[in-house]
């Protein structure tokens, strides 16, 4: 007689995302995590020179330390979503702060470049992979009617510490060389321990409340019994149910749910994600060069990057209060495709800048359009695939991005040596984000949105997007009180037909000579039972 529990093998319903109180705190960690996890990688290139001079390598063989922090990031994401699945975000994300701290200070007392890919580039890559991709999962559960401007925020990390961590690191290289430096940084890595601790598993807090609320439940029902037999049987559903919970999660959770691939919209997003990262950061990492080789001095040409990573801070948060608008959000897979659209168009159109005041122009709408894509692209796949299977998800696109990251900005280097011209990498880039806009539109119009008009009822509103776990939350909480009023009506039915005999017993002649349109004593208690159950269901909806 307690609260109905789900049936086994099903998944527990999702708590509802509070939205705000100690979010905001997993906010801040998100925010330092994701400031980390991108800027941390192009950081290090201040110390690239210095490595040059000690270790008698070539800039291409220092530039390997980020190309392997960034393929750490993006190619373990299947292992952190087993490890998330089996273990819990908290516990993954305090190895991942440990790894990524050891991995810097290590590399600080190392005597070649092997040993350097080993420390900075495997331990730190992995170490912040472990803290990157819990820290969005928790992200997604403390919030979602706020999301898309959780996200902005979140992602707006990225910026503010690629334009603060590169100006240390030049400073740490001054005073302390590039191992003292190293030391520093890898000092400054633990903070990700501190914002892994702060993930505190949301059901975690509301199984206290849950408790208390059950115990109210199961005393309310008790009350207008009054039976010893009933006292029993409550007691005794009690404890199968207890027994019940403890089984289920000796069947534990698929450790990567390949089952995603079935939702068309997951196959959607992993398609023009693909080619959206083929061209997406070739335009930046060239921007330098390609400066110069016009004829910008070397201050001027560096500093068009801090031009796009000054735009970058605003426009991703200013996009994320725009994609939590009512009347946008349903539809934000098409404001993300339009802010590809809008970077893909700004590469093409800016391919032919040839002096400094067309470069400026070109990274402040870069800037822009390369914020909105920062701000969206996470917020669009918890769109699709749900809070519940967003860590497998996660996994699989970082990992499938892995190989486009691999593949894009290598192959586009190759091309610049080939062709010496600048102006055909910007055509081919813009081109490869133009097309990953265009299919996610058109896509999500011609599979998504008219298959769910055919396959829905009419009275139901088809969402296009953008659904919120919240509505889907309450709608499972409904189908549990249902089966849970079906499981009551035997023993209200056996309670009702005891007190009908006795009462018929009793006033035999009153019955026979009643007009048949009264109501029996025993109806009645049913009735206030039932009462009672109506008001522990809208207690239920309140929590």
């Amino acid at each position: 007689m307690g609260r109905p529990d789900p049936e086994e093998g099903q998944l527990p319903a999702p708590v509802k995302p509070p939205d705000g109180g100690w979010g905001w705190i997993v906010l801040l960690g998100c925010f330092v995590i994701t400031g980390f996890s991108y800027a941390f990688p192009k950081a290090v290139s201040v110390y690239f020179k210095e490595l040059m001079k000690d270790f008698h390598v070539g800039y291409s063989d220092t530039a390997w330390i980020s190309s392997i922090m960034l393929a750490m990031l993006y190619g373990t994401g299947p292992v952190c979503s087993i490890m998330v699945n089996q273990f819990g975000c908290r516990p993954v994300m305090l190895i991942g702060g440990l790894l990524a701290s050891s991995g810097m200070i290590l590399a600080s007392f190392t005597t070649n470049i092997i040993e350097l890919y080993l420390t900075a580039g495997v331990l730190t890559g992995l170490g912040m992979a472990l803290n990157f991709q819990p820290s969005l999962i928790m992200l997604g559960t403390y919030f979602d009617k706020r999301r898309p401007l959780a996200n902005g925020l979140a992602a707006a990390g990225s910026p503010v510490f690629l334009s603060s961590l590169s100006p240390l690191g030049q400073v740490l290289l001054e005073k302390f060389g590039w191992r003292g430096g190293f030391l520093i940084m890898g000092g400054l890595l633990l903070n990700c321990c501190t914002c892994g601790a702060v993930m505190r598993p949301l059901d975690m807090g509301m199984k206290r409340k849950m408790e208390k609320t059950q115990d109210k439940y199961e005393a309310k029902e008790m009350l207008p019994i009054g039976g010893k037999s009933e006292e029993g049987i409550s007691t005794t559903d009690g404890t199968k149910k207890a027994k019940k919970a403890k089984k289920k999660p000796k069947k534990g959770k698929k450790l990567l749910d390949f089952s995603i691939f079935s939702n068309r919209g997951f196959i959607i997003y992993t398609i023009s994600k693909f080619i959206l990262v083929l061209g997406l950061f070739v335009p930046p990492i060239l921007l330098v060069n390609y400066a110069k080789d016009t004829g910008v001095p070397d201050t001027e040409a560096a500093f068009l990057l801090s031009i796009i990573g000054f735009i970058d801070i605003f426009a991703r948060p200013a996009c994320g209060m725009v994609a939590g608008l009512k009347w946008v959000r349903p539809h934000v897979a098409y404001l993300f495709s339009f802010s590809m659209l809008f970077n893909g168009l700004t590469d093409i159109c800016s391919a032919r800048a040839s002096n400094y005041t067309g470069l400026v122009i070109f990274c402040v709408f870069f800037g822009i359009s390369y914020g909105m894509v920062g701000a969206l692209q996470f917020e669009v796949l918890m769109a699709i695939v749900g809070s519940q299977k967003f860590s497998s998800a996660i996994g699989l696109v970082l990992l499938i991005e892995a190989f486009a990251v691999l593949i894009g900005p290598p192959s586009a280097g190759r091309l610049v040596d080939a062709l010496k011209n600048y102006e055909v990498i910007f055509y081919l880039a813009g081109s490869e984000v133009v097309l990953s806009a265009l299919f996610l539109a058109m896509a999500t119009y011609c599979c998504l949105n008219r298959g769910k008009k055919k396959e829905l009822p009419p009275e139901k509103n088809p969402s296009t997007g953008g659904g919120s776990d919240t509505e889907e939350a309450e709608s499972d909480v409904q189908e549990a009180e249902e089966h849970s009023s079906d499981n009551h009506q035997p023993a209200h039915s056996t309670d009702n037909a005891v007190v009908a005999a006795s009462e018929e017993a009793n006033h035999m002649a009153e019955e026979q000579s009643g007009e048949g349109g009264g109501c029996p004593e025993g109806d009645g208690e049913v009735l206030a039972r039932d009462g009672c159950n109506a008001d522990q269901t809208v207690e239920r909806d309140r929590f």
